[in-house]
């Protein structure tokens, strides 16, 4: 079965509802409803088809592009590659991709 971003779940909310309430914005990039780092297990774990993932990939390579400029060169942070691989968790990209992504990303 495919998924749908309207499925009620066991909550009785749909997923669409759940996932509004799990956002962010630099320059920290964290969760405000459970404070993971952005985006959080609600955006990650939850199924992606092809509909889905053409309809993400837009907003989440341009949050990615303001992710790598908040958080590049942070002690301890991640690296452009790293934020690039965070928020589109939902491509392939392998290391090289990714590095090559958050060159054009800057």
């Amino acid at each position: 079965m495919r998924y749908r971003s309207h499925r009620t779940l066991a909550t009785g909310r749909t997923r669409a509802a759940d996932l509004a309430e799990h956002c962010s914005h630099g320059p920290a990039w964290t969760c405000r409803r459970c404070g993971s780092p952005f985006p959080c297990p609600a955006w990650t774990e939850g199924p992606i088809d092809n509909q889905l993932r053409t309809a993400l990939l837009p907003g989440f390579l341009r949050m990615a592009q303001q992710a790598v400029r908040d958080l590049r060169g942070r002690p301890g942070g991640p690296t452009p590659p790293e934020i690039v691989q965070r928020f589109l968790w939902f491509v392939p990209l392998t290391d090289d991709e990714a590095r090559a992504v958050a060159l054009r990303v800057r």
